[in-house]
Order: C-alpha cells, then structure tokens, then sequence
C-alpha cells in the first residue's frame, strides 16, 4: 500500500490489499486482503470490500455498500448508499459454494441507484443507470435506465445521467451538454 491515501481511524485495511494514490476510506469501513481499490475512489462509511474485487479510477461508494467476491467496477462507477451485490446465485449456511462464485462487471460511467441489488452473473453496462430500490435480474445494456422489481428497462440516459428522448430518425441530444446520440436495433451509442 502507498501512503498517498485518507484512512479514518475507525476503518481497517488489511495488509494485502492495494490502495491507490487519492483514495479517501471512512469510518468504520473495511477493506480485505485482496481487493483493489483505484486511483481517486471516495469509500463511504460502513462499506465491506471483499478479496477479489477491482475498484477502477474515481469510483465513488456510498455509505453502508457490501461489495462481495466477483465484483469488479470500472472507473467513474456510482454506488449508491445500500445498494446490495451478491456472489452466489442460491446461498445455503450450511453448503460452501465459494467455488460457485458467480461475476458482475459493473462498466464505466454506470450509477447504481440507493438500495437497488444486483444478483451476481450479471453485467451492467457503460453509463447505465440503476434507479434507486430496482433488482437487477439480466444483464444491463449501455445508456439504459432500469426501475422496478425485478428491474425492466424504461428509457434510455446520456452520459450525464438525463433522459433522452429520440426522434424517429433514432436521434437525441443531452440537454446538459449537447452530446449526441443514435438508438439503433436496440443500442446507443454516442455520436458526437
């Protein structure tokens, strides 16, 4: 570990674990052997990083976020406060399934909305937004905005988390930032 980081008194960093320049780590929060935290990332209070998960550049981690074994988050990922992961698809107490271990990949720019789950297996696409409370079931496409439970897709968000609303040729425009967008077979993509 570097020392060109902010731990809280209260909160452990096991040796092992990896500890970018920048990152700040709050009260009570915990951080495993094995797990990889990027350059910039901000850990809020109460959060649990298991062996084995990679945080990527500025990921931001709400209060009270449980991040298990298989979790792996781009740079620029969004936890919301509780949201919830998990790593086994049918947990026992009294069967180990660590070798059942299922992987969620949550990609760049994505946001997580407060209290929403993602069951393991699953892949969460670039500047996705996860509203607050949804349960992710399926893999997430890029740009798209899932409410619900179990979470369905209603809409589609820029990069700067706005609605947006294409026209019949498949073309949108951020309100914030001007940045275009194409809807086609299904997909967004950015084109200027």
């Amino acid at each position: 570990m570097t020392q060109e980081y902010f731990i809280h008194p209260t909160a452990v960093a096991d040796p092992g674990c990896v500890i970018s320049t920048g990152v700040r780590i709050w009260h009570y929060s915990h951080i495993m052997a094995g797990a990889v935290i990027g350059e910039g990332c901000n850990i809020g209070q109460n959060v649990m990083i298991a062996p084995g998960v990679v945080l990527g550049r500025n990921v931001k981690v709400q209060n009270n976020v449980s991040l298990y074994t298989g979790v792996t988050c781009e740079d620029d990922v969004f936890l919301g406060p509780s949201c919830v992961f998990t790593n086994v698809r049918n947990p026992r107490s009294f069967v180990c399934r660590r070798d059942e271990f299922r992987p969620t990949r949550v990609r760049r720019g994505a946001t997580l909305g407060a209290n929403c789950t993602v069951v393991c297996g699953h892949e969460i696409g670039e500047f996705a937004m996860v509203g607050a409370g949804a349960v992710v079931t399926h893999d997430v496409p890029p740009y798209a905005l899932m409410t619900g439970n179990p979470a369905r897709q209603t809409g589609w968000v820029s990069e700067y988390g706005h609605r947006l609303d294409f026209d019949p040729l498949g073309q949108a425009e951020c309100p914030e930032t001007g940045q275009r967008y194409e809807l086609s077979d299904n997909h967004v993509r950015r084109i200027g």
